[in-house]
């Protein structure tokens, strides 16, 4: 006995793509340190300190993720010329 499908009824196949990202990427944004300190721990692989107290060794691109809300209030608040570069988290 063959199966018959009513008319209309077929399989859909949901082929949206979703991006890649590593484990906690949900919990990570980008930070605001000092220039010379962010170059510098990109180079040497040191820590350094965001705006936000937030200490990390940088090693992902920063704009693959937001900015820190406490660094972006924080950077904001500062007078033009002290203000760091974002860095990534």
């Amino acid at each position: 006995m063959a199966t018959q499908l009513s008319p209309g009824a077929e399989t859909i196949v949901d082929e949206r793509t979703r991006p890649v990202t590593d484990d906690g990427d949900h919990e990570r944004f980008s930070h605001y340190v000092p220039k010379g300190k962010l170059t510098e721990a990109m180079v040497m692989g040191t820590p350094v300190t965001a705006l936000c107290g937030k200490v990390w060794v940088p090693s992902r691109d920063p704009q693959k993720y937001p900015v820190c809300p406490t660094c972006k209030e924080l950077w904001e608040k500062l007078p033009k010329g002290k203000k760091p570069k974002k860095g990534d988290e």
